[in-house]
């Protein structure tokens, strides 16, 4: 089992940028496909990025494309989400969840793919 918790998360100003961390227990944190998900109140958890195992495959939802970026560091257990051109709509609760996979570059875009949550971190844009 492994156990996530998210970071850097915070209040900026439409147009910059954010830096968010999830940093994940365990010794096998390079068998887990990692993803990123936020959550507005009164609206459904949706996708933001996904990655491969490696690292070498990934994914970004519509409304973050060519702005956000997600990557990871398996000797670091961590996986980070670029957040560029913030904007008030990206306002949201952001949310790190893992899965383990023995299958490289496979990764997961829905939410009832993953089996490990973290507790999130808030960001908040306002313009």
């Amino acid at each position: 089992q492994v156990q996530l918790v998210e970071s850097g998360g915070g209040s900026v100003q439409a147009g910059g940028s954010l830096r968010l961390s999830c940093a994940a227990s365990g010794p096998t944190f390079s068998s887990y496909a990692m993803g990123w998900f936020r959550q507005a109140p009164g609206k459904e958890r949706e996708f933001v990025a996904a990655i491969s195992r490696s690292g070498s495959n990934t994914a970004h939802g519509d409304s973050v494309k060519g702005r956000f970026v997600i990557s990871r560091d398996n000797t670091k257990n961590t996986v980070y989400l670029q957040m560029n051109s913030l904007k008030p709509e990206d306002t949201a609760a952001y949310y790190c969840a893992a899965r383990s996979t023995t299958l490289n570059p496979i990764l997961f875009q829905r939410r009832n793919e993953y089996y490990y949550w973290g507790q999130g971190t808030q960001v908040t844009v306002s313009s």
